[in-house]
C-alpha cells in the first residue's frame, strides 16, 4: 500500500500539495487524471523519496518512505515521462539490471530478473541492442523493464504516453494491462484518458493540487467535466 498522510509540499515557496491524503491499495489501476501542473507529477515523486514532504508522512508498507530509501525505491518502480530521462547505460540489458545490481544481487537473481523483465514487455531477446537505435515506444518499454527487474508492487507511471505514436501506445497498454492482470499494481499519472478508463479500478483528479474526484471509473467521468484532461 502507498499512502499519503496529511503531505504538504512547496517548491521556491510556491504551495504545490497541501494537506493531502490519500491511500492507493495493492494490486489496484489507478489513473492519476490531472492537467500539467496540477500537481501529479509532485504527488508520485513523493512515492518513492524523489521528493520528501515539508509536513506529513508518505508510507509504503506501512514503513515511511524516509526511513529506509532502498526499501521504497524496491516497492515502487517508476517510469518518468521521457524514458530517456532514466537510462543508464547503452544497452537494454545493460539498463534493466542497473537496479538490481545496486541491491547486491548474485549475478544469478539479475540475470533471471532481466529476463523476466524483458519477457514481460515482450522484448525477450533485445539485451543487446543499443537504446538510443529503439522507437519511442521500445523504448517506453525497456524503461518498464527496468523498474519490474526490482520487482515492485506498485508500477508508477509518470504521462507515458508522450511522444508515442499510436502503435507504440497500443503495445505499452497491452504490458500494462498485462502487468495489472498478474497482480502488480499501477499508478498511471496522465491529462489524456484515453483507453486506460478501461483499464482502471479507480480514478483519482488532480487540480491545483488537490483532489477533486476519487471514484470507480463509470462514476468518474462526470466529476472530470471541470478538469483540463481529455476524456473519451
Amino acid at each position: 500500500m502507498i499512502e499519503f498522510r496529511s503531505v504538504s509540499y512547496a517548491f521556491e515557496d510556491v504551495p504545490v500539495l497541501e494537506e493531502l491524503s490519500l491511500s492507493i491499495g495493492d494490486g489496484e489501476f489507478v489513473v492519476l487524471a490531472g492537467a500539467n501542473g496540477s500537481g501529479k507529477t509532485t504527488l508520485i515523486r513523493h512515492c518513492n523519496g524523489l521528493l520528501s514532504p515539508d509536513e506529513g508522512t508518505v508510507l509504503v508498507d506501512d514503513r515511511p518512505v524516509c526511513d529506509d530509501l532502498i526499501a521504497a525505491r524496491s516497492s515502487v518502480g517508476m517510469v518518468f515521462q521521457h524514458p530517456r530521462d532514466q537510462f543508464v547505460a547503452a544497452t537494454v540489458g545493460a539498463d534493466v539490471a542497473f537496479g538490481p545490481e545496486n541491491l547486491g544481487l548474485p549475478r544469478e537473481e539479475i540475470d533471471h530478473r532481466v529476463d523476466a523483465a524483458l519477457e514481460a514487455v515482450n522484448m525477450t531477446g533485445r539485451a543487446d541492442d543499443r537504446i538510443d537505435a529503439l522507437s519511442g515506444g521500445e523504448q517506453a518499454r525497456v524503461a518498464i523493464a527496468g523498474a519490474l527487474a526490482m520487482e515492485p508492487t506498485h508500477l508508477v507511471l509518470d504521462e507515458p504516453f508522450t511522444g508515442l505514436d499510436d502503435p507504440a501506445r497500443r503495445s505499452v497498454l497491452s504490458r500494462l494491462e498485462s502487468l495489472s492482470a498478474d497482480g502488480t499494481g499501477v499508478v498511471l499519472a496522465t491529462h489524456d484518458l484515453r483507453d486506460v478508463l478501461s483499464l482502471a479500478d479507480r480514478v483519482i483528479a488532480m487540480d491545483d493540487g488537490r483532489i477533486v474526484a476519487d471514484d470507480p471509473p463509470e462514476r468518474a467521468r462526470d466529476r472530470l467535466e471541470n478538469v483540463a484532461v481529455r476524456v473519451p
